[in-house]
């Protein structure tokens, strides 16, 4: 049966590796199962209504079942495409960055790198990857390739300008590295050594990063290099030699320091008034200004001891804090009940949800009021933790809405002079060049993206008339005009905000019309079978055979609208 063949080709195109490749033959499938299924439901109804006429009763096919295996597996080839599509334009995308990256990559090397050889390597490197790169965005496509071809002609112009200077460049790099060899011999009289090595360092790159020089000098300065940078080197490993000696000193000045701070905190520990704990705090905090002026010590050692001195700091704190807390005891709950605000508005600070959000920090806040005072030492520090989660929120939506209503009013501005640009429009002598120039309009206008809410209607409505005045005067005849003009139909339908619906009206009104003219011609062709039984009706019967093929006709174009428009 056909609609067997039907969904079995559908089941088969469904599983095509490269979906998207078959998304056109999909989508004339279904027109021909709808088609199909529509004219057996017409035939059907007309086999009935002769059955009925001859007192006759026949058995009607479901076609329900039919349609719902079709939709079935066609709403999953749809969600597969979908998937793929979203896949394929990821990719493609990363595909455009790494070929741009390349591209920055092929001018770094043009404006600055002066070795032929390490160019041409580059270039090699790169022109490899780029070959391996698979495709980009269509529209992306010639503009890339163009940027890159350029930057070919100009990379391979300047190989050739590189070996002409060649000679030059070995003349000019046995003079730097002459100098260079000079300047290695000033670096002696230098006392710094952190200078000294920074200097050492950076000409031992200069040195690295200039060329090869004349063959005939080149053992002879390599020699004086080398002399020169292992005299420096010397001298460098002495001054450390002398500086791991002072670290060892350091370190034994910070066991001395850990030694009074454990007996401090030992006698601590004991106190019982605010007063001695105050003192104490005050010899403590002497002890870590003396750490902090010894120097370092070896890396290893020097953490170890840190760690040591650290933790007798923290026994010391840990007790002050134990016996202040009786001290303070009487503001515990309500720094507790503030800490728990706080972390509320923690909790809410990074929330998008506007104004529910508000709302409940302006609550949190008539709480924290409400609260009491924790204390001369606490209170302000836990205000501004407060405080700052309610401004980084508060600030955070002023932002927003600023943003949002700037990227409005400079969308709203874009549109309004694309619709000044149509206005102005004078249509070109050729059609098809107008109705491109037409078109390209239509798609800048709707990739500007949203405006403000009060002005979307009116702004469609603006940018609707300006087209429709340059389409009312261009002359085409039949078909072609009734195709371009639908086309631009659904170009300015596809900028309204309203578009999906806007579309789903346009498709339910065009199959609410192929049903109209399948009824007439059903009832058509039911008339001929009374004209056959009259006598001098053939003029009747020619003219109702010519409605009945004015209406398949005009059936053949709505179906034909019908594929124009786009589906989600």
């Amino acid at each position: 049966m056909e609609e067997n063949k039907l969904i079995e080709e559908l089941k088969g195109l469904s599983q095509q590796e490269d979906i998207l490749s078959v998304s056109r033959e999909v989508n004339e499938l279904k027109t021909r199962f709808e088609d199909y299924i529509l004219d057996e439901e017409r035939k059907q109804q007309i086999a009935a209504m002769e059955a009925q006429e001859k007192g006759e009763e026949i058995e009607l096919m479901d076609f329900k079942p039919l349609k719902d295996e079709f939709y079935e597996i066609y709403n999953d080839f749809r969600e597969k495409r979908k998937q793929l599509k979203a896949q394929k334009d990821a990719e493609e995308t990363e595909h455009l960055k790494q070929k741009k990256a390349l591209i920055a990559k092929l001018q770094e090397i043009i404006l600055h790198e002066e070795n032929i050889g390490s160019a041409f390597n580059a270039y090699k490197e790169i022109h490899d990857k780029w070959k391996t790169i698979g495709d980009i965005p269509r529209e992306k496509r010639d503009e890339i390739q163009k940027e890159y071809s350029k930057l070919l002609e100009q990379f391979f112009y300047n190989i050739k300008i590189y070996k002409e200077l060649k000679d030059h460049d070995l003349k000019r790099n046995t003079q730097l590295k002459t100098e260079i060899v000079q300047q290695l011999e000033e670096l002696k009289n230098i006392s710094s050594i952190k200078e000294l090595e920074s200097a050492l360092k950076s000409l031992q790159n200069d040195w690295d990063e200039i060329g090869p020089v004349v063959n005939e000098e080149w053992e002879s300065l390599k020699n004086s290099y080398w002399e020169n940078v292992r005299s420096l080197y010397e001298k460098i490993q002495q001054f450390y030699d002398e500086r791991r000696n002072t670290l060892q000193e350091n370190i034994s000045k910070k066991k001395e320091l850990i030694s009074q701070t454990e007996q401090h905190v030992a006698e601590s520990i004991a106190l019982s008034t605010v007063k001695e704990w105050e003192k104490a705090t005050s010899t403590l905090l002497h002890l870590q200004e003396t750490w902090k002026s010894v120097g370092f010590g070896p890396k290893k050692e020097n953490e170890e001891v840190w760690q040591e001195f650290r933790a007798l700091c923290d026994r010391f704190f840990e007790a002050k804090k134990a016996f202040f807390a009786t001290v303070h005891e009487q503001y515990s709950d309500i720094a507790e009940a503030k800490k728990q605000l706080i972390q509320k508005a923690n909790e809410l600070k990074d929330s998008a949800d506007w104004k529910e959000t508000a709302n409940q920090l302006i609550q949190l806040q008539k709480q924290w009021k409400k609260t009491g005072h924790a204390g001369q030492k606490l209170e302000q520090k836990l205000w501004n933790e407060f405080r700052s989660a309610c401004d980084a929120f508060f600030n955070a939506r002023q932002k927003y809405f600023e943003d949002q209503d700037k990227e409005l009013e400079n969308n709203l501005k874009v549109k309004e002079a694309i619709i000044e640009e149509i206005s102005a429009y004078q249509p070109k002598e050729n059609i098809k060049e107008t109705l491109a120039d037409l078109k390209q309009f239509a798609s800048r206008f709707n990739d500007a993206g949203k405006v403000p809410m009060k002005e979307k209607n009116t702004i469609y409505d603006r940018f609707k008339s300006a087209l429709d005045r340059h389409y009312a005067k261009i002359k085409l005849e039949g078909s072609e005009k009734d195709k371009i003009m639908f086309e631009a139909k659904l170009e300015t339908m596809q900028s309204s905000p309203d578009s999906a619906r806007l579309m789903s009206r346009e498709r339910t009104d065009i199959r609410q019309q192929i049903d109209k003219l399948n009824a007439e011609i059903i009832q058509f062709e039911n008339n001929l079978g009374f004209f056959a039984r009259s006598k001098g009706a053939d003029a009747l019967r020619k003219e109702v055979e010519t409605k009945i093929k004015a209406n398949q006709d005009k059936i053949q174009a709505l179906r034909n609208r019908l594929k124009l428009i786009p589906y989600e």
